[in-house]
């Protein structure tokens, strides 16, 4: 089992400087503890993410931190003309000389694509080949490519991978449909369903995995991500967390409010903090009960990695360094 941290550096009510002051201190802080890598969000035109071109914070994380891998959770392909991309990505991995961990994805939000003018009956196609334009940049010398979005002649890639043949490969997904696609493309893989859901898209991957010829002691790291608060005590815990979920949560569906829009997953988020650990999605308390927590969750779903958002809405800077220190200290070692 390795353990990671996710980040949507959702507002926090600092003003912005401070904000992303603060997301680097605790950056510095998992770097410290041991943590595997951190994952930030990108979002546009949003309170959920202040990171909405995370190569330019991942290029600061990059000179604060040492060991920590860390990358985007996801970029938005769509968004991206193919070549800047290559270059943030070599450039990326080059300023922490190999511990960029490069997720993508094609967006899950028409409000977001439509503010960059996306045609989202286009998305999943301009994803696609943006997507084959990438991989084939960073392990090339020269790159021609004639598709139906994008063509090229010849472009020299002057800026190349300290990872070779490019830096490892993640996908966020919630939907079960992902999760054989991952496997055959031997796709890290990340969910936030919680669960029997869970349970039966790692079950999924796993199996196709295994039926595709998967080298079992190379397999990718299949993981979810939850909501964890830890402190002292169960009731310190709580009294973090809850008004803490409640700012992200506004943060959250900001944007599908604001424009009348309606989106499924959204729609049926749990409303508060007990209901999202009803769920099985969020765990406050104090490390014996998250470490039980994830040892009963992980036995039932058999994921080899955890994904902790450990910062999210007002909570302070200190509770959230606390939360991760305790992580580290009391509930990592048990996985060992």
């Amino acid at each position: 089992m390795k353990f990671g941290i996710f980040d949507h550096v959702d507002d926090s009510g600092l003003p912005l400087a401070e904000h992303l002051e603060a997301r680097l201190q605790l950056a510095e802080t998992y770097d410290g503890l041991g943590f595997h890598a951190y994952h930030v969000a990108e979002h546009h035109g949003t309170p959920l993410g202040h990171s909405p071109s995370p190569s330019v914070f991942l290029a600061a994380l990059a000179q604060r931190t040492r060991n920590l891998r860390f990358g985007p959770l996801v970029y938005l392909l769509p968004l991206y003309h193919p070549l800047r991309l290559i270059e943030e990505v070599a450039t990326l991995d080059a300023l922490s000389n190999g511990r960029l961990e490069l997720g993508y994805g094609r967006g899950i939000s028409p409000i977001e694509m439509g503010f960059y003018g996306i045609d989202m009956d286009h998305q999943q196609a301009l994803a696609e080949e943006t997507f084959a334009i990438l991989v084939k940049g960073l392990t090339s010398e020269r790159l021609s490519h004639s598709g139906a979005f994008f063509r090229f002649d010849d472009v020299p890639m002057t800026q190349t991978c300290v990872q070779k043949p490019h830096p490892p490969l993640w996908y966020g997904t919630n939907s079960p449909a992902s999760a054989s696609r991952c496997a055959r493309q031997r796709l890290n893989m990340v969910t936030l369903l919680a669960g029997e859901r869970m349970r039966a898209m790692i079950e999924d991957y796993r199996r196709e995995y295994a039926e595709s010829g998967g080298d079992p002691e190379a397999m990718p790291l299949v993981g979810v991500g939850r909501h964890i608060v830890l402190a002292d005590t169960d009731e310190e815990a709580l009294a973090i967390a809850r008004p803490a979920f409640a700012r992200w949560r506004a943060s959250f569906v900001h944007l599908w409010e604001a424009r009348g829009a309606d989106n499924p997953f959204v729609k049926s988020f749990p409303a508060d903090w007990d209901a999202l650990t009803e769920s099985g999605a969020a765990c406050a308390g104090s490390p014996a009960r998250v470490r039980d927590f994830i040892v009963a969750e992980a036995e039932t779903a058999g994921y080899t990695y955890f994904v902790a958002q450990l910062a999210f809405g007002d909570m302070p800077l200190e509770a959230a360094r606390h939360s991760a220190q305790l992580f580290a200290r009391e509930v990592m070692p048990a996985f060992a």
